[in-house]
């Protein structure tokens, strides 16, 4: 349905480190940066992340109310995710990395916002 995703950042940097972190954790690549320094591109698992200095030159702001959800492949990956992100200047939110039951059936996940205050959730179906 969607062919990429964008995230502000007015630190890249940091949000490079951030970003690194968590993918490499769930067997992605580390991101591929511009060479100004202006963006940074991850591809995993179909999918297409970019974060990024504001075009319009205004500062970055997070999506209340959104979420940005990450296929991952095992539970032990969504756990090994969300340590990433924390040990790399994330914040835990919602409730502890775990099961959920709901109206999309039974997930294990975790919830983090980024350096910027991005909300992200690694999450892996359980059937």
């Amino acid at each position: 349905m969607f062919s990429h995703l964008t995230i502000g950042a007015n630190d890249v940097a940091a949000a490079r480190t951030f970003y690194d972190a968590i993918f490499t954790a769930i067997g992605g690549a580390a991101g591929d940066a511009a060479p100004d320094g202006s963006r940074v591109r991850y591809a995993h698992d179909g999918g297409t992340l970019i974060v990024l200095r504001p075009i319009n030159g205004e500062p970055a702001t997070f999506g209340n109310g959104s979420t940005i959800g990450i296929k991952v492949g095992s539970p032990e990956l969504v756990d090994a995710w969300h340590a990433a992100g924390v040990a790399n200047g994330g914040t835990a939110c919602e409730n502890p990395p775990g099961e959920r039951v709901g109206g999309f059936g039974r997930l294990y996940l975790a919830y983090l916002r980024d350096p910027q205050g991005n909300k992200l959730c690694a999450v892996y179906p359980l059937g």
